[in-house]
Parts: structure tokens; C-alpha cells; sequence
């Protein structure tokens, strides 16, 4: 009897912007799902909508999320068969749902995965920068001080690093950019992909800004941006050497200054990474 074994929970993939995007075998999970939950109803309804597909949905956001997921879990834990969707592309990418899989692995349900459409992979394709190892570093903060801190991270970053920004935040974004990372480390912007108006221009993070300021509507749509691994020298040099500066008793800004001269590095990333690793501070 179906009440006495546990329902599955199916993480699916769906469009990222066009809705041919999506999968047969995805189309056949949400069809026979006993429940769909998703971040907007609104939004999945046009796609199920779009397929003849007619199922129970049930929302679980970010303001939502627990008490969602803990009803979730009791209907899966009464054998009914859940499929977790997010408004665009793969669940849990930037996307809420992991508090439910983690109840889930903790119950012994068992999760199956039905892999599609992501913004990641779909730009990170398209760059022609390497993608034999990358990082995903999300949305970037939308305060001025936490963003400055937080792309200070990536100067020195190996591989290349994916972003997601919204429209009404880019032009700060890429500004910020061109301030802190090396402007010659090329980066890729990619806006609206898969839609009608997708772009996907591969720049430097110098000519981004003014690249985005020729045409209003380059800053329309959501945006994935892929930012070149920064060169050797800045990767693996200039760190140790900040930090012996720091602690033979010159100030941060001293520091940051002689560093930029001799080694090239950029020197507002220097000194953010010296104020963000007080450990050798003189004391």
C-alpha cells in the first residue's frame, strides 16, 4: 500500500526563458506529481499552464521556507510524490529549497534529481573562458561596503568566477568592478539568456562599464557575469608580500600602494584584503 513507503521528492529543472527549454522527462515528473512546490504559483502555473500540465501547487519561498518545507515533508514521509521547482533554471541555485532536501536526507527520502535548463552552465558554455574549474559566487550584495569587500575576495581568484545581478544594480556592479579587479581580466555579460533579446558580450572588466552605458537597454533583464581567472603573478604574489609589509609595521595604505607599484596588483584589492586579514596587524 502506497501510505506505508515513502513518497519521492524530484528536484526539476525548468526553463531559464524559453519554455522549449524544458524537458520530456521533466514534463512527465510535474504531470504525475501529487504536489509541486515552487516559488511563485503564478509563475510556474504559466509554464504547467503551457503544457497542459494541472497539479497542486504549493509555494515555498524565502519567507516561507520552513514552514513549507516541514508540511512537505510530512506528505512526502505519507507517500506522496513532491516536485520541487524554482521560478527559472535548476532549485537551489540561488534558489530556496535546500532546507527541504536536507528533511528530506534526514528522513531517508529518497531524491531524485531531473537535471535541465541552469544560467551557470548555459553562460559558462557560451564565455570561452575555462570551465574545467570554476566557482559560483551567487548574487552580489547590493550595499556599496559589502560589495566593495566582497568582490575584494575574487582578486586573487584562480578560476573563473560566476556572478547573478539584477538590472537595477548592474551598472553599480560593474563599476565596482572595474575599481577593484585588474582591468584587463576579461568578463563575460550575459543578459536575458534564452529570451527574445539575449546578449552575451565577452569584455574587459575596464570597457564593461561604458559598454553598458551605450544602450539603455543593455541594462534590462537578469544578468549572469563571468569573470576571468586574474593572471598568475596576482594570484600567487602579491599576498605574501602585502602581508610581510603589514607586518614589518607599515600602514595598510603604505602597503596597499607599494604593493600595486611593484607587482602590478590592483591596489584598492590590496588594501580591502589587508583590512579583511587583520592577523598580522603590529601590534
Amino acid at each position: 500500500m502506497r501510505c506505508l513507503m515513502s513518497g519521492v521528492l524530484f528536484v526539476v529543472a525548468t526553463p531559464i526563458g524559453n519554455l522549449e527549454d524544458v524537458s520530456r522527462r521533466a514534463l512527465a515528473v510535474l504531470a504525475a506529481a501529487d504536489i509541486i512546490a515552487c516559488e511563485d504559483t503564478r509563475h510556474s502555473r504559466r509554464l504547467l499552464d503551457a503544457y497542459g500540465i494541472d497539479r497542486p501547487l504549493l509555494p515555498l519561498h524565502q519567507h516561507n521556507e520552513r514552514g513549507a518545507a516541514q508540511a512537505l515533508l510530512q506528505r512526502l514521509q505519507e507517500g506522496a510524490n513532491v516536485a520541487l521547482v524554482s521560478d527559472a533554471g535548476t532549485p537551489l541555485v540561488s534558489d530556496p529549497g535546500a532546507l527541504l532536501t536536507r528533511l528530506a536526507h534526514e528522513a531517508g527520502i529518497r531524491i531524485c534529481p531531473v537535471p535541465g535548463a541552469s544560467s551557470v552552465m548555459a553562460a559558462l558554455s557560451a564565455s570561452g573562458l575555462p570551465a574545467d574549474r570554476f566557482q559560483f559566487a551567487g548574487f552580489i550584495p547590493a550595499k556599496a561596503g559589502e560589495r566593495q569587500r566582497f568582490f575584494a575576495e575574487f582578486a586573487a581568484a584562480a578560476q573563473t568566477t560566476i556572478f547573478f545581478e539584477t538590472p537595477h544594480r548592474i551598472a553599480e556592479s560593474l563599476a565596482a568592478m572595474a575599481e577593484i579587479f585588474d582591468g584587463a581580466r576579461r568578463l563575460l555579460v550575459a543578459r536575458e539568456l534564452t529570451k527574445q533579446f539575449e546578449q552575451i558580450a565577452l569584455l574587459t572588466v575596464a570597457s564593461a562599464p561604458a559598454w553598458l552605458a551605450e544602450d539603455d537597454n543593455r541594462q534590462r533583464g537578469e544578468f549572469v557575469l563571468l569573470l576571468e581567472a586574474a593572471a598568475a603573478q596576482e594570484a600567487a604574489d602579491w599576498q605574501p608580500l602585502a602581508e610581510d609589509l603589514r607586518a614589518a609595521g607599515l600602514s595598510a595604505k603604505d602597503t596597499a600602494a607599494l604593493v600595486a607599484k611593484h607587482t602590478g596588483a590592483n591596489k584598492k584589492a590590496v588594501y580591502q584584503y589587508l583590512l579583511d586579514n587583520q592577523a598580522n596587524r603590529p601590534r
